[in-house]
């Protein structure tokens, strides 16, 4: 004799063959869903212990240095073979040199890049001894811009060059030129008007120097 079907409380009666077998597929999927979760879970755990792993093994260093340019040795170098003397700006703790070097043309130029060593400072100032000119050189660096005044730091009288848009492309917004002997020496680059003019002030002595020699 078989035995009577159980009575489904949620139902009040037996299940159906059909309720039956559509129970017993609903919850087979929950299980294999149950079964993907956890398989997801641990296959991220295991993702992130690799991470770990490879970033913990990556060997870490400190970041490399910039190697220093020897701008008097440099310097030493080019006036030799100019047969002229050049100006060599005086570091101390605020300035860096990022270039230094002669460029070749008529006239030649004694350049030197200098920046802020300080990583909370911003902008450059480029110094150029251009050899046997005068001022008439100064709008080849400063697309064509003219002198628009003159300033006078410690007795010496300097080219002011307010080059406004005209030098936004190159990001040259001042520039300051004094003659220096034979030669014109030009600042210029994106620091501002006060920071120019100690750079210039700390230059004296030399252009003092080339102005009473030659």
């Amino acid at each position: 004799m078989n035995k009577p079907a159980p009575i489904v409380a949620e139902l009040g009666r037996p299940e159906t063959p059909a309720e039956t077998a559509a129970r017993k597929a609903a919850s087979s999927k929950a299980y294999r869903s149950s079964q993907t979760v956890r398989s997801l879970v641990a296959a991220l755990i295991a993702t992130l212990a690799i991470v770990a792993v490879i970033v913990f093994a990556v060997p870490r260093g400190e970041p490399a240095t910039t190697e220093d340019i020897d701008v008097a040795g440099i310097a030493a170098d080019v006036e030799s073979t100019v047969g002229s003397p050049v100006i060599v700006p005086e570091l101390g703790s605020f300035w860096r040199v990022n270039a230094a070097g002669l460029t070749s043309g008529a006239p030649m130029v004694w350049d030197v890049t200098l920046a802020p060593a300080a990583q909370n400072e911003r902008g450059f100032i480029k110094l150029a001894q251009a050899f046997g000119t005068d001022a008439s050189w100064a709008p080849q660096r400063l697309n064509g811009t003219a002198p628009t005044d003159t300033t006078t730091i410690d007795g010496v009288e300097w080219d002011v060059y307010d080059l406004g848009d005209a030098g936004a492309k190159q990001n040259i917004t001042y520039a300051i030129g004094t003659q220096a002997g034979d030669d014109y020496l030009l600042l210029y680059g994106s620091r501002s008007a006060e920071s120019a003019a100690e750079l210039a002030e700390s230059l004296l002595p030399q252009i003092r120097e080339l102005s009473e020699t030659r």
